[in-house]
């Protein structure tokens, strides 16, 4: 699996930053978000790019490399990360086996290395679950400056869709309500699967 759990105090940042492709990699893109580096970072690092070649031709690609924030995971499980000089707010990133963490608008410069130390540290637990509790560390280790408000969960597995899109995109305590979607999320997730491949398989509904 690949997949991204990301928390900010903007609006809708499931819909800006996290960007997976099964048997492929992962990419967020944040900071002065430009939305156009994640699927052309996925189709970089799909041509056979590494994270940290993918990472680096984004830069150099871009127009304001200096604003920008980029991440990446490659299928090997490389990975390499991007902070622009002039991004104004206290921003860091971290890299760990099969994971890097960034951020900006920081609490602290430390809150990357945070969420990297429990996802390794969390290897019993299920990779999802490890997503979640990688974005609860970065909270409890001083999130954003700012109060939290959007929250999302992206998971790619083995199909060209989504395993897990879920999104919080304006609320009180999204981090915790983007938990609660994945565990009522969770025991349907092989239902859709379902649905796609074998429909006939699917009970009929009474409504």
């Amino acid at each position: 699996m690949f997949g991204i759990g990301i928390a900010t105090s903007s609006i809708a940042v499931g819909n800006r930053c996290p960007w997976v492709r099964a048997g492929v990699g992962a990419v967020t893109t944040q900071s002065r978000t430009d939305i156009r580096l994640g699927p052309r970072g996925l189709n970089l690092l799909e041509a056979g790019l590494s994270a940290r070649e993918t990472v680096d031709k984004l830069v150099a690609e871009s127009e304001f490399p200096e604003q920008r924030q980029l991440a990446a995971v490659d299928r090997h499980g490389n990975v390499a990360f991007y902070s622009g000089p002039k991004i104004t707010t206290v921003n860091a990133g971290f890299t760990g086996t099969n994971c890097v963490s960034t951020g900006n608008g920081l609490d602290n410069d430390g809150v990357p290395r945070k969420m990297v130390e429990y996802f390794e540290a969390a290897e019993d637990v299920p990779f999802i679950e490890r997503l979640l509790g990688a974005v609860d560390a970065g909270i409890a280790a001083g999130g954003e400056y700012g109060p939290v408000k959007a929250a999302a969960l992206l998971v790619a597995h083995e199909h060209s869709w989504p395993l897990v899109d879920l999104r919080v995109d304006y609320e009180d305590q999204p981090v915790k309500k983007l938990r609660t979607l994945w565990e009522l999320y969770k025991p349907q997730t092989e239902h859709f699967i379902t649905q796609v491949l074998r429909p006939y398989e699917i009970p009929a509904s009474k409504f």
